[in-house]
């Protein structure tokens, strides 16, 4: 006789079903920063990303067919209160969509670090959305898979998708137009990224902080939005042309009013330390003796340096040699999301 499935809590309820996904974080060359709609999570600018292939968030999910609490494990540990009941509303998203209401565990691991400004949020909601989805056998279309991951995490629509991706802003109250679309696929360019780890541990202010204090506060958010759609634009181009001095220019430009926005909220947000701004230094350095090299910071303190492959190692060396520089990773272009049972 076979004995039941148990946990430390007691028997296991029968599972309706369970499946896994992996997604990997992507760069945001032209960046969003606060929401149209915060209850749709809808963005209040379009985005353009590349996806990072060297990174990966894993996430399996198993719904079973009696109610009860959610068990959220993120990265070995128990999730904090407020990430977990994060998920499980996201989770109720999926649920509702199904029909069903029973529990469900989420067991989800990052290989690079968590919360610090490296878009974990982006993969690990593009993960759970696409296993979720499977575990009870949901077939959302892409542009429906792209609309709930964007419900989780507004980066997390980019994450589905491979390659160089935008998130459309839309216009549609209801977000229905709000989609992720490929630019281009991975192999479409082989650039190369060189992470620049100035801090390992999660940053004081979340995103979602951040954006809602530099939306309320900031008199440079009006400018910040209504400049928006000629770097879309540039940034397509530069893509499509693989013109990386052109990308630069629009990436780091980008980069640049958005800090300056959030810096100028009240109180200022700083998500850069010391080490963050001698990269930036170094990187300009680089570039004016030729270099074909650029810089982009998200909200947190790591530079990811935008390289071509025959100079990546140069500039591995000169990022690493930089103090405050804790570790350099690398990467190269990454694929889709993928699912598996």
């Amino acid at each position: 006789m076979t004995e039941p499935d148990t946990t430390a809590d007691g028997p296991r309820p029968p599972v309706r079903g369970t499946a896994s996904a992996v997604a990997h974080p992507n760069v945001a060359l032209v960046k969003y920063w606060g929401k149209r709609n915060p209850t749709l999570n809808i963005p209040a600018t379009g985005s353009i990303s590349a996806t990072l292939g060297g990174f990966a968030s894993r996430t399996r999910v198993t719904f079973f067919e009696e109610a009860g609490p959610d068990r959220i494990q993120l990265n070995g540990q128990e999730a904090d209160s407020g990430t977990g009941l994060r998920i499980c509303r996201f989770l109720d998203l999926v649920r509702r969509e199904a029909g069903f209401a029973g529990a469900a565990e989420v067991v989800s691991d990052n290989d690079f670090p968590t919360a610090a400004g490296l878009a974990s949020s982006a993969s690990g909601f593009a993960a759970l959305a696409l296993a979720s989805c499977r575990a009870l056998r949901l077939d959302p279309s892409p542009g429906e898979l792209s609309i709930l991951a964007r419900r989780g995490s507004g980066s997390a629509a980019r994450s589905l998708h491979g390659g160089f991706v935008e998130l459309k802003v839309g216009s549609r109250a209801d977000g229905l137009d709000t989609v992720a679309v490929q630019l281009a696929p991975e192999a479409h360019w082989d650039l190369r990224v060189v992470v620049a780890i100035t801090r390992e541990e999660p940053k004081e202010i979340s995103t979602t902080e951040g954006m809602v204090q530099t939306a309320d506060t900031s008199p440079y958010y009006p400018a910040w939005v209504s400049s928006h759609e000629p770097d879309l634009g540039q940034a397509r181009q530069a893509i499509l042309a693989r013109d990386i001095e052109a990308l630069g220019q629009v990436a780091e430009c980008s980069t640049l009013k958005l800090h300056g926005a959030i810096l100028a909220a009240r109180p200022g947000v700083i998500y850069w330390n010391g080490a963050t701004v001698e990269v930036l230094t170094a990187i300009r350095q680089l570039r004016r003796k030729g270099l074909p090299v650029f810089f982009t910071v998200d909200a947190g303190p790591q530079v990811k340096v935008f390289c071509l492959p025959e100079v990546v190692a140069q500039v591995e060396r000169v990022v690493a040699a930089i103090p405050g520089v804790r570790r350099v990773l690398v990467s190269g272009m990454g694929g889709a999301a993928q699912g598996s049972p």
